[in-house]
């Protein structure tokens, strides 16, 4: 149990002090096997129902996050690092430092449709309602393409949506595509390869730098790079 009492508000108070937001959901088993490796595991084996979580390093604690609460907490300097996925970012557009790219949470961001509507091309699809959990990013593609799309922007499956009517087409992570054809669907164009990366608070990045320098030495050696700052669209 994290005793909340004696770990500075966002690290804030010791320089030393390292609060990291992690992702909950398909990144986070990823993500810890990788802080394992790294020398930076979380202390207790099994979190339960627990958000924040020391690391077995010292002076480094760890909070579990939505995927898309990741950047707000890095931003505002709640957490002073954290680990999301490219795709989040791209959405979020805040204002972060991305020191690296972390080799895991590879999958794509695609546009799809019906199967029988694979060979069609997008320019002609009249006014298309699609369906997404990424509005930024989905918006920019079609607008960047000549097309007048209708967003609508869900929190849930959107693989559902051309199902009952609701949209022409989605835009969503995919990984093997297993989802897609289990649901009649085709992926159509890539917007977005994401995986995972690390991001900092800017003025963490300066009045940290010992400690955070460690740390991301210490990702880099899982094989990561720099990461970019262009999304592919």
């Amino acid at each position: 149990m994290v005793d909340l009492a004696q770990r500075p508000a966002g690290g804030r108070a010791d320089p030393n002090h390292l609060v990291v937001a992690l992702p909950k959901g398909r990144l986070l088993e990823e993500a810890r096997a990788g802080l394992e490796q790294a020398g930076y595991g979380l202390r207790d084996g099994d979190s339960g129902r627990q958000l924040v979580l020391p690391s077995a390093a010292p002076h480094v604690y760890y909070v579990l996050a939505k995927p898309a609460d990741v950047p707000v907490y890095v931003e505002y300097g709640a957490c002073d690092l954290g680990i999301a996925g490219l795709d989040v970012l791209r959405e979020a557009q805040r204002d972060l430092l991305e020191p690296l790219l972390l080799p895991f949470g590879h999958c794509r961001l695609a546009v799809a449709g019906p199967i029988e509507r694979a060979d069609r091309p997008l320019r002609l699809e009249p006014n298309p309602r699609v369906a997404t959990k990424f509005p930024r990013l989905t918006e920019a593609f079609f607008r960047q393409r000549g097309v007048s799309a209708e967003i609508i922007e869900l929190s849930g499956s959107v693989e559902l949506a051309p199902l009952v009517d609701l949209a022409d087409l989605v835009v969503d992570l995919v990984q093997s595509g297993q989802t897609l054809a289990a649901n009649g669907l085709a992926e159509l164009r890539v917007i977005l390869h994401s995986q995972a990366v690390l991001v900092a608070n800017r003025a963490a990045w300066r009045l940290k730098a010992p400690a955070i320098g460690a740390f991301v030495a210490s990702l880099r050696d899982l094989g990561s790079g720099r990461a970019s700052g262009q999304s592919e669209a």
